[in-house]
């Protein structure tokens, strides 16, 4: 009895500790927000509308990676309608580059939204449901918003005008990049961050730490998903030709057949992931995507060809998996008597957040969304080309929910899928986030 007394004692000595460290951490961190001007809460009611608007539009009206003409001229003709905004246009063929310089003295901070669409068949429910079609590769495709694009953009564009009304007060300089091409530009043409920056988006004025969002359609919405350090996959995307013999498909024999060379090294690239990457130290992604070989069912054909995507969190192992690829495949091939050519071609890198910077304005985000709504993320092996961004300036990049209240995540249409949906609820979140970070960056020591 005495046992389970102390027990009980124990656990409930114990839960108080926890719950007083968790408010002395919550006050802690709650005196580094800084209160936003009296005239902050309505300007934040009255944009909401304006900025779902925004967002139908550009959601009913989607364009591809450097083909943005429109929607960068609409985001460009919107900012210059904005007092004390600087507006370059066109930046890195179709994106939009917006300066406001603030009533009081501080630092220059960059926050990020990207604006293209996807080569993607739209069967949401919505009235402003995408209609587009263009040509992709050679093909005629349907065109949507379905990875969120248009809420990030329409999200910056309601924080710039809301900034801009509040200029006299805001410390610092803000940068504002609307980027194109994130989902990759076509086949031989220059695009998305790489040329932002190539182009002097970070310079002009000098950035001193960026910030972007990426909405969720698998997170609840009103909250926010963080992770300090690699949050974000790089991407890398592979190409491997296995060369070998043509024969009759009645005597392989007189043959190399790279078609089953191929399959063995499909299994080979698997085995880098789960037996020789330490995969304790960061995640390992390798997916073949395509294969492609012969012409019927009879003819051995020369050669096959696969391509595929690679995700790694470390950079260190990227490099790594990528020596790995070329030698197992090349080595597979030869055991054959065939060949392999191997090309790997890094789309982003790997998306990580300073934890310096994470630690100094996570404040900020509790401050936007609440406490409770705020949270720690896990790795994620999608990628993103933010991290460009980062990798010249110290960055901090976040996922807002706009999945539905009581919808299973299972059940939630995922990004790239005709399904893609968004509460727009969530939206104001975002920016509520954008406009704390900005004023709490400058004035926190």
């Amino acid at each position: 009895m005495d046992n389970i007394n102390h027990d009980i004692l124990y656990n409930k000595i114990n839960t108080m500790r926890k719950l007083l460290l968790g408010i002395f951490l919550t006050a802690t961190l709650m005196a580094d927000a800084q209160e936003l001007p009296k005239a902050y809460n309505q300007l934040i009611k009255e944009v909401e509308a304006p900025m779902i608007q925004w967002r139908r539009h550009f959601h009913e009206f989607p364009e591809l990676s450097n083909r943005e003409t429109n929607t960068g001229k609409y985001i460009a003709d919107f900012l210059k309608t904005l007092p004390n905004v600087e507006v370059r246009y066109p930046v890195a063929k179709t994106g939009v580059v917006a300066v406001l310089k603030g009533g009081k003295p501080g630092a220059t901070i960059a926050l990020r939204a990207d604006i293209d669409a996807l080569p993607v068949y739209e069967r949401t429910p919505v009235p402003f449901a995408s209609k587009v079609t263009t040509e992709f590769n050679g093909q005629k495709v349907n065109v949507m918003h379905a990875c969120g694009h248009d809420s990030h953009t329409a999200m910056l564009m309601a924080t710039a005008k809301v900034l801009s009304t509040l200029q006299k007060d805001l410390p610092g300089t803000v940068v504002f990049l609307f980027q194109p091409a994130e989902e990759g530009p076509p086949a031989n043409e220059e695009g998305g961050a790489p040329l932002m920056i190539k182009e002097g988006a970070l310079d002009n004025p000098k950035v001193e730490a960026v910030f972007g969002i990426h909405i969720s359609s698998q997170t609840p919405v009103g909250t926010i998903k963080y992770k300090s350090g690699a949050f974000m996959a790089s991407s890398d995307w592979f190409t491997i030709k296995v060369n070998g013999k043509g024969s009759h498909g009645s005597q392989p024999w007189g043959g190399i057949d790279p078609i089953a060379a191929s399959a063995q090294i499909i299994e080979g690239l698997q085995h880098i992931v789960s037996r020789q990457m330490d995969l304790t130290n960061a995640p390992v992604v390798i997916t073949v995507g395509t294969i492609n070989s012969g012409v019927r069912s009879n003819i051995i054909p020369e050669t096959a060809e696969m391509t595929g995507t690679i995700r790694t969190l470390d950079s260190k192992m990227q490099q790594d998996v990528h020596q790995r690829i070329k030698h197992t495949a090349e080595t597979i091939a030869k055991s054959s008597g065939a060949t392999a050519d191997v090309q790997i071609d890094t789309k982003t890198l790997v998306t990580y957040n300073d934890p310096a910077l994470v630690k100094k304005t996570l404040p900020s985000l509790i401050k936007a969304a609440g406490e409770e709504n705020v949270s720690e993320s896990t790795w994620v092996t999608g990628a993103e080309d933010f991290s460009f961004f980062a990798a010249k300036a110290p960055s901090f990049f976040f996922n807002v929910g706009a999945m539905p209240k009581g919808t299973d995540p299972k059940n939630a249409g995922p990004h790239h899928t005709p399904d893609f949906y968004l509460d727009e609820s969530g939206f104001i979140v975002g920016v509520k986030a954008f406009t704390q970070l900005v004023f709490d960056y400058n004035t926190k020591k």
